[in-house]
């Protein structure tokens, strides 16, 4: 038997975000699991530089923080938030990877889903992949969903008619 409790949805705001998000929401209200949806910004205030150091201001920092929570909450549904009881959820950290498989330890969450974005080889080579580092360092099972992709989350209507024709 699968006994989740506990679902952890990354999200960049990108489609694939969107569709792991649509993902959690079901397994969520199908599990009865707590959802938490979270949001990684980075740390401008740590980065380094070519010369050694960016200057950067406490309150550019503050600004991107309080962007990224806008934008979540943009994206948590009204309804998700009284039905699910969802988490929206600002962590800042140069390593969106680390940062989301060290929630998810922090936290005891059963299931990690986010977006993929299926970049080329090259492309993958350069510039890495959040959710691969997430599935090799995560806790947990991590779901990752690819968008345009085989959906097997389809909206209530889609599942109805399906049901209808079937008959």
């Amino acid at each position: 038997m699968i006994a989740l409790t506990k679902i952890l949805v990354a999200t960049d705001f990108s489609e694939p975000s969107d569709a792991a998000y649509a993902y959690g929401r079901e397994l969520a209200l199908t599990f009865g699991a707590q959802l938490t949806v979270l949001h990684v910004v980075e740390n401008i205030l740590t980065r380094v530089g070519a010369d050694g150091f960016v200057f950067a201001s406490p309150e550019l920092q503050e600004g991107i923080e309080a962007s990224g929570r806008a934008h979540l909450e943009a994206v948590v549904k009204v309804e998700d938030l009284r039905r699910l009881q969802v988490e929206p959820v600002v962590v800042t950290s140069n390593s969106p990877a680390h940062a989301i498989a060290d929630y998810a330890h922090r936290t005891g969450v059963d299931l990690i889903v986010m977006g993929t974005h299926g970049r080329g080889a090259v492309a993958h080579l350069l510039l890495g992949s959040v959710a691969e580092r997430v599935v090799r360092t995560a806790p947990c099972p991590v779901l990752t969903v690819r968008h345009p992709q085989h959906e097997f989350v389809l909206p209530d209507a889609l599942i109805a008619v399906a049901k209808t024709a079937k008959v």
